[in-house]
């Protein structure tokens, strides 16, 4: 069973309706009991970091996702959430990662937010996904992004500035990007996500 955090955020539906296409067993859940017995818990959406943090915290659900010991998967703003800090509202996030989320600030005409198809450039530290999406383009939508850092096993590009596409720790992964919505490399993703068997702790 995969349990996807249901928060004040947007375009949850989105990754329910992708676990349905590939046919995997899930539930919309805010019940702290059925996050933490879950085989794997997706953390999606979009959002104001601020309002999200509040809620989050307010909920009991940030001390939850940082307990989680299973396999759990962020997703937009939900990677955003799990890094250390958010310079949208300047607000400490769950802090799993620790790398800091950035505004875009464009020098070169670029628009922000970014919205539109990008590359995901795999690093050499991947150690989570299949190797052929590595120079896949994925579906993007963010206005603020990840710093690279010890935990990046993946990067894009815009606005001049590389950043990270995706993110791995133990038993967090994440991705800026929307998998939900990008096509047979999304789906791709998640489906190797799903198959993540966790060993001993690092």
């Amino acid at each position: 069973m995969v349990a996807v955090i249901n928060y004040n955020a947007g375009n949850i539906r989105s990754v329910l309706y992708a676990l349905e296409r590939i046919g995997v067993e899930h539930v919309l859940t805010d019940d702290h009991e059925v996050i933490r017995k879950a085989d794997k818990v997706i953390f999606p959406g979009v959002g104001a970091a601020a309002s999200t943090m509040k809620h989050l915290n307010d909920t009991g659900l940030a001390d939850l996702i940082r307990s989680l010991k299973q396999p759990v998967f962020g997703i937009c703003v939900g990677m955003q959430l799990l890094c250390s800090h958010s310079e949208e509202g300047d607000v400490p996030c769950i802090g799993v990662f620790p790398e800091k989320v950035k505004l875009f600030r464009p020098t070169n005409g670029d628009k922000v937010p970014h919205m539109g198809w990008n590359n995901v450039k795999l690093l050499e530290n991947n150690d989570w996904v299949s190797n052929e999406v590595d120079g896949d383009f994925c579906y993007y939508v963010h206005s603020y992004y990840v710093e690279p850092g010890p935990h990046t096993i993946a990067t894009t590009t815009y606005c001049g500035i590389t950043y990270a596409a995706m993110l791995r720790k133990e038993n967090f992964f994440a991705a800026q990007f929307h998998p939900e919505k990008s096509a047979l490399a999304g789906e791709a993703i998640l489906r190797d996500f799903l198959k993540v068997k966790l060993q001993a702790k690092r």
